[in-house]
C-alpha cells in the first residue's frame, strides 16, 4: 500500500496508463540580433494560439461542470497577459539573444523555482499553473504533437507526475477510471476537477513511491482514504471491487430519494437546500430533490467576463433561478470576491493576507454603485419567486446598516420608475467570522434570518488556512471551540425568533446530522451531490437519540473524540434503503 492525499473520493480498479511528463532539452544557443524581431513574432504568435486553445478548452469544460470550475482556466489566460511574466521573456530574447522557447523555457523554470521556494502549499501549487501555461506555449513553439491518450475503448487509471488543468480537461471521464498524481494535493486544480467530474484521485505520492508504476500495472485507488495498491492480490481485489460496488449501488439507491421529504424517524422535518453557482448546478440540484436554494454564489456571474454585468443580465439569470426553483426559496448572496476569487477587471492591490483583507462586503461597501446595480437586478427577480438576499462576512451592525441603507436606495429608484418588486424581501448575514458569533444577539435584531458560513467559520476561529496543506491535519471541523460557536449563533436565533440555516460543507457533512437536531437547526444548504446521502441519513435517524448523542459531543473537550461518536452513532443507525 502507498499512502497518499485523498484528491477526490470514490474506489477505482483498473490497469494504470503513465502519462510521460513534459520535459524539454533546449539548446542554449545565441542568434544574430536582426533575428530579434521574428523571434518577437514567433512569440506573439504562440501567445496567440495558446490564448486561443485556453479559450476553447474552458468553453467546453464550462459544458460538462459550470462556471466555478471552468473559471480555473481565467487563472491561466491571466498569466499569459501577466506583465512580469511576459517581460522576463522578452527581456531573456532581447538582452541574451536567446530564440524564444529558450526564453519561455528559463521564465517558467524562474518563476517555477520561486514559487517552490516559498512556504505557502498552495503557491507552490500554483506553480503547476504556470508549467502548463508555459508548456503549452513551448508545444506551439516548438511545433512538438500532443502526448497521446490512449484510445477510448478501454479504461484506464491515469498516473502522473502531476496533471495540469489543460491535460484534465481534455480527458474522457467515462473512460478515466481514477487519477494518480505525485504531486498535488487537495487544493490542486487539478484536484478540483477531478471532484468536479467524480473521478476517484489520489495524490501526494512523490515522498511514498519506491518503485515507479508501470503503463499495464494493475491498480487499486481509493479516493476516500487517499490509498494506492499496486498489482495487488486476488483477496485485495475482490475486497475494493466489493467496495466500488457498494458505492455505485448506494449512488443509484439514493436517486429514489430525490422525491421523498426529508424527516426522521420521529417526523422532525428538515429543509435541504442546494449552494450553486450557476444554472447547470441548480438543474443538478433540481434532480436530486433539492427545496429551494440556500446560497446563490453570485461572484461566478462576475468571473467568467471582461467587464462588470449589467442590471439587466443579472436580473434575467436571477429571474430564471427564482422561476426553476418552483416557488421555494433563493437566497442571493451578494458580490464576495477576494481572497482567493479576483476579478480581471477590478484591479486590487496585493495584500499579505487577503482573507483578511479587502473583500466581500468590504468591497460592497466602499463601491457602492456595484453594489446598488446588484440589488437592483435581486429586487426586480423577487417578484418571480421567494427570494432573499444575504451580505458575506458581516462582522458588525455598521455594516449592516450601511448596506441595508444602498438598499433602500435601490428600492426608492425602482418605486420612481415604477418597477415592482417585493417590498417584504428577507435579508440575511452569513455568519462566518468570529466577531459575528460573540454578537450574534445584537446582529439578530437587524436581520430575518442567519446562515452558518462553516469553512470560513472553522478556518478564522482555528487560524487554520483550510488551502494550506502543511496545517491541513489542524482543520478540524468538530473541534470543540466550533460546536460552542455554533450553538452561540443558534441560541441567538432562536431567542430573537429569526430563521437560521447552514451552508457550508458542514452542512453535507451526515456526521453532523445530530448536532443540527440538537441545535434546532433544520435548514441546510450543501453542494447537490450531497443532497441524497445526507437525507438518507435523516431519513435513518431517531431525532430523539440524536439530540442525546450531540449532547454529549458538546460536552465532549477533544475534536477525535466527538468525530468517533459521531460516526459511532451512523454505525449504530445505519440502514438499506427500501
Amino acid at each position: 500500500m502507498i499512502q497518499g492525499i485523498s484528491g477526490a473520493a470514490g474506489v477505482a480498479i483498473g490497469k494504470a496508463f503513465v502519462l510521460p511528463s513534459w520535459e524539454w532539452d533546449l539548446p542554449d544557443q545565441k542568434m544574430d540580433v536582426v533575428d530579434l524581431a521574428k523571434e518577437f513574432e514567433r512569440l506573439y504568435e504562440g501567445i496567440r494560439t495558446s490564448r486561443n486553445e485556453i479559450e476553447t478548452i474552458k468553453q467546453e469544460f464550462n459544458e460538462v461542470v459550470g462556471p466555478e470550475e471552468s473559471s480555473i482556466f481565467d487563472a491561466h489566460l491571466a498569466i499569459l497577459e501577466d506583465p512580469v511574466f511576459m517581460s522576463e521573456i522578452q527581456g531573456i530574447i532581447e538582452r541574451q539573444y536567446k530564440a524564444a522557447e529558450v526564453a519561455v523555457k528559463e521564465a517558467i523554470d524562474h518563476f517555477v523555482t520561486m514559487f517552490d521556494l516559498l512556504d505557502d502549499e498552495y503557491m507552490k501549487e500554483r506553480a503547476l499553473d504556470i508549467k502548463d501555461v508555459g508548456n503549452r506555449l513551448l508545444k506551439h513553439l516548438l511545433g512538438a504533437p500532443e502526448i497521446t491518450l490512449p484510445s477510448d475503448t478501454q479504461p484506464y487509471i491515469l498516473v502522473a507526475k502531476e496533471l495540469s488543468p489543460s491535460q484534465l480537461a481534455h480527458l474522457n471521464p467515462n473512460y478515466v477510471l481514477g487519477i494518480v498524481t505525485l504531486i498535488g494535493g487537495k487544493t490542486s486544480h487539478s484536484a478540483i476537477m477531478a471532484r468536479a467530474l467524480g473521478i476517484p484521485m489520489v495524490s501526494g505520492l512523490e515522498n511514498s513511491v519506491n518503485l515507479p508504476v508501470q503503463t499495464g500495472d494493475t491498480l487499486i485507488i481509493n479516493g476516500d482514504e487517499g490509498t494506492v495498491y499496486v498489482n495487488p492480490s486476488e483477496k485485495m481485489m475482490e475486497k475494493y471491487k466489493r467496495i466500488r460496488n457498494q458505492q455505485q449501488r448506494k449512488k443509484e439507491q439514493l436517486q429514489v430519494l430525490a422525491k421523498v421529504d426529508a424527516v426522521t424517524k420521529d417526523g422532525i422535518i428538515m429543509n435541504l437546500a442546494a449552494n450553486i453557482s450557476s444554472t447547470k448546478e441548480l438543474e443538478m440540484a433540481l434532480r436530486h430533490g433539492a427545496k429551494g436554494v440556500g446560497l446563490f454564489r453570485t461572484e461566478f456571474l462576475y468571473m467568467d467576463r471582461p467587464t462588470f454585468p449589467s442590471i439587466e443580465e443579472q436580473y434575467e439569470v436571477y429571474r430564471h433561478v427564482v422561476e426553476r426553483a418552483g416557488g421555494y426559496s433563493v437566497v442571493i448572496r451578494t458580490l464576495d470576491i477576494g481572497g482567493d476569487k479576483q476579478l480581471d477587471y477590478l484591479p486590487l492591490a496585493e495584500e499579505e493576507n487577503p482573507f483578511l483583507g479587502y473583500r466581500a462586503i468590504r468591497i460592497s461597501l466602499d463601491l457602492k454603485d456595484l453594489f446598488k446595480a446588484q440589488l437592483t437586478a435581486i429586487l426586480r427577480a423577487s417578484v418571480h419567486g421567494k427570494v432573499k438576499i444575504m451580505y458575506p462576512m458581516i462582522s458588525s451592525i455598521d455594516e449592516i446598516r450601511e448596506a441595508n441603507q444602498v438598499l433602500r436606495e435601490a428600492m426608492k429608484d425602482l418605486d420612481q420608475q415604477g418597477i415592482a418588486y417585493d417590498k417584504d424581501i428577507q435579508i440575511g448575514i452569513m455568519i462566518e467570522v468570529p466577531a459575528a458569533v460573540v454578537i450574534a444577539d445584537l446582529l439578530a435584531a437587524e436581520v430575518d434570518f442567519f446562515s452558518i458560513g462553516t469553512n470560513d467559520l472553522v478556518q478564522y476561529v482555528l487560524a487554520v488556512d483550510r488551502m494550506n496543506e502543511q496545517i491541513a491535519h489542524l482543520y478540524h471541523p468538530f473541534h470543540p471551540s466550533i460546536l460552542r460557536m455554533l450553538k452561540m449563533t443558534a441560541d441567538a436565533a432562536h431567542t430573537a425568533g429569526i430563521d437560521i440555516s447552514v451552508c457550508g460543507e458542514l452542512a453535507g457533512d451526515e456526521r453532523a446530522v445530530p448536532i443540527w437536531l440538537e441545535l434546532g437547526i433544520h435548514n441546510l444548504s450543501m453542494s447537490p451531490q450531497s443532497l441524497l446521502r445526507v437525507k438518507h441519513r435523516l431519513l435513518n435517524t431517531c431525532a430523539e437519540d440524536a439530540k442525546a448523542v450531540a449532547k454529549s459531543c458538546i460536552a465532549m473537550s477533544k475534536s477525535h473524540d466527538i468525530e468517533a461518536k459521531l460516526e459511532e452513532f451512523i454505525e449504530e443507525n445505519a440502514e438499506r434503503l427500501n
